[in-house]
């Protein structure tokens, strides 16, 4: 069996949110212990992350320093964090493999993810990262190109587009490495934006791609089996919040997708999860797994976790 396991951004952090070098290898331990769990059980792994936390922290940098240095710009900003956190986590699967005796070797693929040059996200962008800044921050970097909306009292925000992922540039290289038996991090935070010319050439843009559907992108260019998202809960749940809430098992995917239509998954949360998730049963995926690293070993029995097969 040949597992893509994303991690979300927070769980390369610590419980309360900081993202601290050290929180940042401690989450990384966690996370490499349940995978060498599964390594353990001869099960292949190719491993991705979220960078949510790790870029915020890198335009935090940009905006302090704007009237000093130009900001960095954002796909520069993913491929930094890519190259950090593959760092991190394969530096603590190498331990976590070691402590097993499991004699696999690691590798981290900093990672381009082709995007549509007109895809509509970049006359329209949609998503905000970074501070909430008063309006004369906001137009220091707004004169280096950056485009910010005014959210009110709490200030003024950056908005970037988040196109569709199209394509893994990278992924013969990924693949070839999992063939030859790296446990493989790749694809970090959806992957680096860039976009293809007329001419063949690949320019990074800027753009935040969905981490959860580069996920599930990556996840068929390795032809994996099962896709396991890693989140923070141990399933998803209908009605979520209320005394009717009701956690979610084996779902077909036509169910889930008519979840999702009425409603019960939040955008900004486990809505792109769940969107994922189908993505990946309906091109071909055995199944896709929701659920938090304590039941990962269990999820992949179906024995707990959210779990979309097809229909």
């Amino acid at each position: 069996m040949r597992v893509l396991l994303a991690l979300g951004g927070n769980a390369m952090t610590a419980a309360d949110g900081r993202a601290r070098p050290e929180d940042q290898v401690a989450a990384a331990r966690v996370a490499a212990d349940a995978v060498a769990g599964l390594l353990a059980r001869d099960v292949d792994v190719v491993l991705t992350h979220g960078n949510g936390p790790q870029v915020g922290n890198l335009l935090v940098k940009n905006e302090l320093a704007a009237s000093v240095v130009p900001p960095v710009p954002l796909d520069w900003c993913g491929a930094q964090t890519q190259g950090t956190l593959g760092f991190v986590l394969t530096t603590a699967l190498d331990a976590a493999l070691a402590g097993r005796g499991i004699d696999r070797r690691t590798a981290a693929v900093v990672t381009r993810t082709v995007v549509a040059a007109d895809d509509p996200g970049f006359s329209h962008p949609t998503k905000p990262i970074g501070r909430y800044l008063p309006a004369d921050e906001a137009a220091v970097l707004a004169g280096h190109g950056q485009h910010w909306e005014d959210r009110g009292e709490r200030g003024w925000r950056r908005v970037v587009a988040s196109p569709e992922p199209r394509e893994i540039v990278d992924g013969p290289a990924i693949r070839a490495l999992v063939d030859a038996g790296f446990v493989v991090v790749a694809g970090g935070g959806g992957g680096i934006p860039v976009v293809r010319a007329g001419d063949g050439s690949l320019h990074g843009v800027e753009a935040v791609i969905d981490k959860d559907l580069g996920a599930a992108q990556l996840a068929r260019t390795v032809h994996a089996d099962v896709l396991v998202i890693g989140t923070d809960v141990a399933r998803a749940v209908l009605r979520f919040g209320t005394p009717s809430a009701e956690p979610l098992g084996v779902v077909p995917v036509e169910k889930m997708r008519a979840h999702a239509a009425e409603g019960h998954f939040a955008g900004g949360s486990m809505g792109p999860k769940v969107d994922a998730a189908c993505r990946f049963v309906e091109h071909g995926g055995t199944r896709a797994v929701i659920t938090d690293l304590e039941h990962l070993t269990e999820s992949l029995t179906g024995d707990s976790g959210t779990v979309v097969v097809p229909s």
